[in-house]
């Protein structure tokens, strides 16, 4: 019995330690988080040039200013009027894309998981394509 105390103690002592050490952060993660939710505040105020000054170059190919509006507040209601956002995790792809997991609450009570990817540019970290599904964790 008194070999396994020692034991258990180190053992708890080191699962505390473990706990306690920060994850790693991308900081390509973090920038390019930082700009979705520029993104979003800027359709909080209901500032759709500003929220499409976010959108990458191949955006601005497919939708002039007006066709985006109509994009957003058409597909993706809960992003065009939310009123709350968090990142809830990143992912590396091909071609240096980032993927960030957002669960966004709208002004419309409902929320959704928004998965955004990301390319960097010239301007820095801009949104490329966005992909919502109803946020089921808020169920449980």
């Amino acid at each position: 019995m008194t070999r396994i105390r020692p034991r258990l103690i180190l053992t708890v002592m080191l699962l505390a330690w473990a706990t306690a050490v920060p994850a790693q952060v991308d900081p390509d993660a973090e920038a390019a988080g930082r700009i979705v939710m520029l993104q979003l505040e800027a359709f909080r105020r209901g500032d759709f040039d500003a929220a499409f000054g976010f959108a990458s170059a191949e955006i601005h190919e497919m939708f002039d200013r007006g066709r985006f509006e109509t994009m957003v507040r058409g597909g993706y209601p809960e992003i065009a009027r939310s009123v709350s956002a968090i990142i809830d995790g990143s992912e590396r792809g091909p071609g240096g894309r980032i993927y960030l997991l957002v669960r966004v609450r709208g002004a419309n009570g409902r929320g959704v998981e928004a998965v955004y990817e990301l390319v960097r540019e010239d301007r820095g970290w801009r949104i490329n394509g966005v992909v919502t599904r109803p946020d089921d964790s808020e169920k449980a």
